[in-house]
């Protein structure tokens, strides 16, 4: 192959990945989902935004860095098998039945809980649990 073809056709794969587009809301919810019921907090972390803000048992904070959404993600003490998902736009209602985690014991196995989440660019940027079950003690980050 000549070195000009052979650089063309590097640039074509090259300039056909940079243009993809970013994961739905309901995958990043789902992918969000199955790295915490496997216990992997540092993936799940990995899908928040810098500043991503968490709205949950009336209570507001913001992950500003990495460490943060690792050590929120760690500390919620329930697992959550996805009962029912909805998307609008950036914005993905999902329902939950909570279990256990592998590292930790269910504040409330068995019960439903809601999370509204809005995601840009394949990232989390608001996590708000709704009032569908008594909501989990927060952690504190």
């Amino acid at each position: 192959m000549r070195p000009q073809l052979a650089l063309a056709l590097f640039f074509a794969v090259v300039l056909a990945g940079c243009g993809s587009t970013p994961p739905s809301p309901e995958s990043v919810v789902r992918a969000w989902s199955q790295e915490l019921n496997t216990g992997d907090n540092e993936d799940a972390a990995k899908l928040f935004a810098p500043g991503a803000e968490i709205v949950q048992a009336g209570t507001k904070l913001r992950l500003d860095t990495q460490a943060e959404a690792v050590a929120w993600n760690a500390a919620l003490p329930c697992s959550g098998r996805i009962v029912s998902i909805t998307t609008s736009g950036d914005t993905t209602r999902a329902t939950f039945i909570l279990g256990d985690r592998p590292k930790s014991k269910c504040d409330g196995p068995g019960q439903k809980a809601t999370a509204i989440v809005r995601v840009r660019k394949g990232k989390i940027v608001l996590w708000h649990q709704t009032g569908t079950a008594p909501p989990p003690v927060g952690p504190a980050v």
